[in-house]
């Protein structure tokens, strides 16, 4: 399997707690005004890199990861398959993107895809939301949701350091 990755940026604190390595993978069709990524919009942009390939960058680097773009929903399969195999070697995941969870709830698919990571931020970046000070994101409409718990609750639970 492979991925079109814009940039692995390792050891980076902006992308959820910790050190992290994030992955900015290619594609989105939200195409956010003010967005800070849009080079990577293009299905095709950045880097082919395989499956086996990321997860041997993350387990140099022995980091949890964050999964943005682009919007790592763009191409749900492949994101599920990338989650299933960070978890599997212990990584804690957060995942950034455009869809609100009322969105990948309503989708199978969407649902899917993100059920095994941890932390999800949701929704499109509104300029005019647009807030520096917030901790992990980039507009105060977007939220960091704790996965689990709200599939188990049936809830949005937030996230506890949000």
């Amino acid at each position: 399997m492979k991925y079109r990755v814009i940039e692995i940026i390792r050891g980076t604190t902006v992308d959820g707690p910790g050190f992290r390595t994030s992955i900015y993978l290619s594609g989105c069709s939200h195409h956010c005004t003010g967005c800070h990524n849009p080079q990577s919009w293009e299905e095709n942009a950045g880097d082919e890199k395989t499956l086996q390939g990321i997860l041997k960058i993350v387990e140099e680097e022995d980091f949890d990861v964050t999964l943005t773009g682009g919007d790592p929903l763009y191409h749900p399969e492949k994101l599920k398959k990338l989650i299933k195999e960070l978890k599997s070697n212990g990584r804690n995941v957060w995942v950034y993107t455009g869809y609100t969870w009322e969105e990948i709830t309503e989708s199978p698919l969407l649902m899917s895809a993100i059920s095994e990571a941890d932390v999800i931020v949701d929704g499109r970046f509104i300029e005019e939301l647009k807030d520096p000070d917030l901790t992990f994101r980039g507009s105060s409409n977007q939220r960091i949701i704790d996965i689990k718990e709200s599939i188990k609750k049936g809830t949005i639970v937030l996230h506890h350091r949000s």
